[in-house]
């Protein structure tokens, strides 16, 4: 599953340059998840380094975009060139 931002947001921007994928940029109101390219860092870290970073706990899993550790592995491969 890819990771969602939730209107708890504070804006810090602590989360953006964490981001391996470049999934996370500003939104209109708050940072936002491109689903299509968060990996939960799988192939860089053994944890999401946004949720790590977060101040305000406010980065979850979106359950809208399920996906099995093996499916974001392969995003991971598609996403950096080496499938």
């Amino acid at each position: 599953m890819s990771l969602l931002i939730t209107d708890e947001c504070i804006n810090c921007d602590v989360c953006e340059p964490e981001c391996p994928n470049n999934a996370i940029a500003q939104g209109e109101e708050i940072y936002e998840i491109d689903p299509n390219l968060c990996t939960q860092c799988v192939g860089h870290y053994d944890e999401p380094q946004c949720q790590q970073v977060c101040p305000v706990d406010c980065i979850l899993i979106d359950p809208a975009h399920p996906e099995t550790p093996e499916e974001l592995h392969q995003k991971y491969l598609v996403i950096t060139g080496k499938a």
